[in-house]
């Protein structure tokens, strides 16, 4: 069983940046695809950025160009640089991650005041 740990949300001004983490709880354990998806109030949980091991990278269109997606596949561990955040940024941020099946993290709020 994978549980993965998100951390790095919070409150920040729009034009600010974020960075988001997300570990695996067992390190060396093979994650093919890892990333992000996010859920704003009233609106369907929705794909930000994906990363397989392999190094292929898929993005939403509205965050391309703002969101770098990273990836250490030695710990399992993904991240979410955030950079010109918008209010349409907002939304609690989960981490996902698949081999056979998906994992999906608690999630860590992202607030981006106008």
């Amino acid at each position: 069983q994978v549980q993965l740990v998100e951390s790095g949300g919070g409150l920040v001004q729009a034009g600010g940046s974020l960075r988001l983490s997300c570990a695996a709880s067992r390190s060396g354990f093979s994650l093919n695809v890892m990333g992000w998806h996010r859920q704003a109030p009233g609106k369907q949980r929705e794909l930000v950025a994906t990363m397989t091991t392999t190094g292929n990278i898929n993005y939403a269109d509205s965050v391309q160009g703002r969101f770098t997606i990273s990836r250490d596949n030695a710990k399992n561990t993904v991240y979410l640089q955030m950079n010109s955040l918008k209010s349409e940024d907002t939304a609690v941020y989960y981490c996902y991650a698949r081999n056979y099946i998906a994992y999906w993290g608690q999630g860590t709020q992202v607030t981006v005041s106008s």
